[in-house]
């Protein structure tokens, strides 16, 4: 009789573990399922920024994906009702012109940033010390000038963008401004959140030509039409350094800039407005 008992209560044991080893596995796939939901993947389809140019003092239409932009701290325009511009320079190498660029600004008591890759730091130390000595903002524009949008797995993401954090505290002692200037323009929806993760703002812009051609350059008078035409309250502004047109015209488009009641400023200006 106690054999029977014995072997009854080891058979219910055997039974209630098969039931609760079922109902762990049940729970587990619900919080799988539960985690998948909550945590969509965001979309990775590459955009190429672009907008509408006007030519009547108004600010640029934007392509229709900038929608998101608020919610991942992206930038491409400021304050329409401002007269304010926001100068910058994308350098991914050095053709000799920095130096100029910088006596121009200085002259006219400017300020801009400059977006640079992590080799545009470590060949440049001299010019990155000037510029952040001079007020400019030395910003971060990827290790390499990959499409950011391409880079899907976070990690190499990250060092796209820590490297040239590095590079620059490594000449400057400090840390580098947090703006991100997606390189060529290119962006995802995913691209966005991992810069924000990051700590970046991303910053497009809302002006830029055709100026990086070194040997293919606009004409003066070609240039500053096109500049002073697409002036807007608010304006970011984009151009290279390694254009010897940008260089030469600068003292001019600075004072037309002036005249017009126009204020330069840096992005933390456009950050703190938010």
């Amino acid at each position: 009789m106690k054999k029977d008992s014995l072997k009854k209560y080891i058979m219910i044991g055997a039974f209630a573990l098969i039931l609760f080893g079922i109902a762990s596995i049940n729970f587990k796939s619900l919080d799988k399922t539960k985690t998948q939901i909550s945590s969509p993947t965001l979309d990775t389809h590459e955009y190429d920024w672009y907008f509408n140019p006007r030519e009547d003092g108004k600010q640029p239409s934007p392509i229709k994906e900038a929608d998101f932009f608020k919610k991942y701290d992206a930038y491409y325009v400021g304050n329409p009702k401002e007269k304010v511009i926001y100068l910058s320079f994308d350098a991914g190498y050095e053709s000799g012109n920095t130096p100029k660029l910088l006596d121009t600004l200085k002259k006219h008591n400017a300020k801009a940033q400059f977006f640079v890759v992590e080799s545009y730091i470590k060949s440049n130390p001299d010019l990155i010390k000037r510029m952040e000595k001079e007020g400019h903002l030395v910003c971060n524009h990827s290790k390499s000038h990959p499409s950011m949008a391409g880079i899907t797995d976070f990690e190499k993401f990250k060092e796209e963008i820590t490297s040239v954090e590095k590079a620059y505290k490594d000449v400057t002692g400090k840390e580098m401004p947090k703006y991100f200037r997606p390189p060529m323009g290119k962006f995802s929806e995913q691209s966005l959140k991992y810069t924000q993760d990051l700590g970046y703002k991303s910053i497009f812009w809302s002006f830029a030509y055709v100026d990086w051609y070194e040997k293919k350059q606009p004409t003066h008078e070609f240039a500053k039409n096109k500049i002073y035409s697409r002036t807007h309250p608010g304006a970011i502004v984009l151009l290279h350094p390694n254009s010897s047109t940008n260089t030469e015209i600068l003292d001019e488009v600075l004072t037309h800039w002036e005249r017009e009641g126009y204020k330069l400023k840096t992005l933390d200006y456009l950050s703190n407005k938010k």
